[in-house]
Parts: C-alpha cells; sequence; structure tokens
C-alpha cells in the first residue's frame, strides 16, 4: 500500500505511529459537564502519554423523536468548544449539518465532521473543506468503502488536502449495524487515513422505539478489532455516568473504564505497527 498523507491536527499527527484518540460525550449537556469531561479525558491521556482530540455535539439533528434533546444550537457550542481548546491545549472537533453552521464552526473548531447521514451531500461537503480546518467524513451506513472516493474528490476539488474517513458500520437489517473490519483497508487504499468510531458501530438505530439503543459492551471488542486490523485512530463516546446520557447513552463506554480501554488499544498498536 503506498504511504498515506499524514493528517495534522494540532500538535497531533493521524498516520504516525501513534494511535489518534477522539474522545469526548455524544452532546454538550451544559458548559459545566462538557468542561469537566474535557478536563477529565485530558488527564487520563496525559497519564498515559496518549494523542487525543477532544469532541463533543452542539446539535444533535438526527435524532429519533422530536421530543429528544439535542444540544446548546451552533454558535453557544462553537464557542465553548474553542474555549475549551485554547484552555487546555487541546484540539476539538464537532460535527456541522449545512454549509451555514460549517462556516461557522470553522472559526473555533479544529476538525469538522461530516455525519454519516449527510456524507453525500455536496455543498456541505465543500463548505466544510472551503474553511481550511481539517475534515473528517463518517462512511455512511449505506455506503461501500470505496464509495468514498467520490467524497475525497470532493473535498480535494475544494483545495482541501487535510481529511481523513471515519468507519462507523454498515446497515445490517432493520435497526441493527455491523462493522466490515475490511472496510479500514479498502479506505486506506483510497490513500486516506481511516478512524474506526467504536460506540456508533454498536449502535442500534431506533431500536429502543423513540430512542436509539445500543451495546456499549462490544465497544471495546470492536475498538481492539479494529486497531489490529490497521486503523490510523479510534472515536469513543465516553460519559460519567452513560445511564443519565441526554444522548445515545447506550453505546457510551464508562468514562471509568476508558484507561484500561486505552492502555490496551495503544499496545495492541505497537504490536501490529
Amino acid at each position: 500500500m503506498p504511504r498515506r498523507p499524514v493528517v495534522k491536527i494540532g500538535p497531533h499527527k493521524l498516520g504516525g505511529r501513534e494511535l489518534l484518540f477522539i474522545l469526548g460525550p455524544c452532546v454538550i449537556e451544559s458548559a459545566a459537564f462538557t468542561r469537566r469531561m474535557a478536563k477529565k479525558l485530558k488527564a487520563i491521556c496525559d497519564d498515559q502519554g496518549a494523542a487525543f482530540v477532544f469532541k463533543a455535539s452542539y446539535d444533535k439533528a438526527n435524532r429519533t423523536s422530536v421530543k429528544s434533546f439535542r444540544g446548546t444550537g451552533v454558535r453557544d457550542g462553537c464557542r465553548l468548544l474553542g474555549e475549551i481548546g485554547g484552555e487546555l491545549g487541546v484540539p476539538v472537533t464537532t460535527d456541522v449539518h449545512s454549509p451555514q453552521e460549517a462556516e461557522i464552526a470553522g472559526e473555533t473548531v479544529d476538525v469538522l465532521q461530516i455525519p454519516a447521514f449527510l456524507c453525500r451531500q455536496t455543498d456541505l461537503i465543500v463548505a466544510a473543506g472551503s474553511t481550511g480546518r481539517v475534515v473528517n467524513v463518517k462512511k455512511g451506513q449505506f455506503l461501500a468503502p470505496w464509495d468514498m472516493a467520490n467524497v475525497a474528490k470532493k473535498l480535494v476539488a475544494t483545495g482541501c488536502k487535510s481529511f481523513f474517513f471515519t468507519e462507523r458500520g454498515t446497515t445490517f437489517g432493520y435497526n441493527n449495524l455491523v462493522s466490515d473490519m475490511r472496510s479500514i483497508y479498502w479506505m486506506q487504499r483510497l490513500n486516506c487515513q481511516v478512524v474506526f468510531d467504536a460506540t456508533h458501530s454498536v449502535q442500534r438505530p431506533g431500536g429502543a422505539g423513540e430512542t436509539t439503543g445500543g451495546d456499549g459492551e462490544l465497544a471495546p471488542i470492536l475498538a481492539r478489532a479494529a486497531v489490529a486490523a490497521g486503523c490510523d485512530g479510534l472515536f469513543i463516546e465516553t460519559h460519567e455516568n452513560p445511564a443519565k446520557a441526554l444522548s445515545d447513552g447506550p453505546n457510551q463506554i464508562p468514562l471509568r473504564d476508558l484507561p484500561r480501554l486505552l492502555a490496551q488499544l495503544r499496545a495492541l498498536r505497537d504490536a501490529v505497527v
């Protein structure tokens, strides 16, 4: 496989020897909660010497129910993430859902994430690529890995050279996803860095009626498999108390379990690189 270009994210490199970890809660539940989570995650990663990008969504735009909590909104959310990044000295990322949101987020956020459901939205991809920020596109549950070649072409056409793709499972019947680890290799063959989303890959979309279900206990298993398959980084959502999370609680990893998991994943990386 040809050498793929390294993506620089703040002080970190995606595609180097070290794994890059994208960690954080699903959604900004409050400013105090989000700051507290960021500080705890930084302490964990500093203790292990792990490369870390903090993530949190300002708006969960594709919630199952109209009654579901969505977040704080783009301007307040991106302002908060920018402040957290500056205070802690860590890169930050969040998902964007429209060209207008991409422009706003691009002012303060280091990595703009395109949600899986929107990975074919040309206007959104072009807007994100035009900000000059790093772009992460999650592969849609409905796409083959090689179909992401067209997404790469859209980004390159904007002049964006710093982007990567994230594997997050493929639709497998109703209310279920399956992870095909071959997808990591196939997307890397597109000359791109590839991250594996361990927690969204164990979702059961809409599987709990008016909420999305999930099998969070399986996320560490898939994360280990993805590292063995050669992924360049891992996206893991985590929460102090997943049972009380305002979004995607069933698939988030308890914060107390994270240090041991990160140590395992970094040891596996050392064994396969």
